[in-house]
């Protein structure tokens, strides 16, 4: 018995929930693909497949069973694929997610210059801030920024987030005097609309945690909308700095309570775990954690 195709054929025989479905996509008769698993069964020692007329379903160990023999041929597949691409130039297609406002900033730059590198790699890049399940949705590499809870998804640092709090001069000379975070109830916020934590603040400073609930007469998902309202003295925004970074050493908006910061998050390059992390997709990744760097190069402005 050639082991690999018995596994392969139950496979077959599990996702098509029938041995004839199995043995015509296979190109096999029916009786040996039966033989085929009943001798993986012998084998084993194990009954794989719940058998009746009409449907085939795999047992509680089949289905264990079912799980880790598809991981173990995608890996020896990724591992063929990726001597492969070591033997010449990267090429093929990266299908790529990022949040609007970091994507229309920092990552059209890069992903140029990356392309410039290695012309033969077609990028797919989808910029929007909704939150997307990868995996259903297809995409090889997902720039989320946010602070991580445990995923499925196999995630790798690419830089620091920073946010800072921060207004235009003409706002803050028309406004009360910005102490402490409780003041920030005395002043319009412009908001980041859907956000987890709603329209409430959290600022970590020396005397503890403070948690605000803000006013504001602008509340947006769009952070360039909120950058515009803070530019024109609307009010207080709390924003990242790869946004404002060069506003900030421009002058034109100013940090506020320094002392005080955001809870932290980061700026992560995330991917499947069942995915292959192709030479490819692996050059993309480095590529993208040296440009952004710690610290990344919009902090260094501030």
């Amino acid at each position: 018995m050639d082991k690999f195709e018995a596994i392969r054929t139950f496979i077959k025989v599990v996702e098509a929930h029938s041995f004839t479905a199995a043995a015509r996509e296979l190109g096999l008769s029916r009786s040996a693909v039966s033989k085929s698993v009943s001798q993986l069964e012998g084998n084993l020692g194990a009954q794989l497949l719940n058998r009746s007329t009409r449907f085939v379903s795999p047992t509680e160990t089949g289905a264990a069973y079912y799980d880790r023999c598809v991981t173990i041929l995608a890996d020896l597949e990724n591992a063929d694929l990726h001597v492969q691409e070591l033997q010449g130039e990267p090429k093929g297609s990266i299908r790529l997610n990022a949040p609007m406002s970091f994507g229309t900033l920092h990552m059209g730059s890069a992903i140029a210059d990356f392309m410039e590198l290695y012309p033969k790699v077609r990028i797919e890049a989808t910029l929007n801030d909704r939150f997307i399940d990868p995996i259903e949705e297809g995409f090889d590499l997902t720039i989320r920024i946010a602070k991580l809870t445990d995923s499925s998804l196999i995630a790798k640092k690419l830089a620091p987030a920073k946010r800072v709090l921060c207004a235009a001069p003409g706002y803050l000379q028309d406004h009360p005097e910005l102490k402490k975070p409780a003041d920030l109830k005395f002043h319009n916020c412009l908001h980041y609309g859907y956000l987890p934590t709603g329209s409430t603040w959290h600022l970590d400073g020396p005397d503890g945690l403070h948690s605000i609930l803000i006013n504001g007469m602008l509340c947006s998902n769009n952070a360039e909308m909120l950058i515009a309202g803070a530019l024109r003295g609307a009010g207080i925004a709390l924003l990242p700095t790869f946004i404002v970074g060069a506003e900030l050493q421009a002058g034109r908006l100013i940090s506020l309570l320094t002392d005080y910061q955001p809870p932290e998050i980061a700026i992560y390059a995330l991917y499947p775990p069942n995915r292959h992390l192709s030479a490819k997709l692996r050059l993309l990744i480095d590529f993208l954690s040296a440009r952004f760097g710690d610290p990344p190069y919009w902090d260094l402005v501030t």
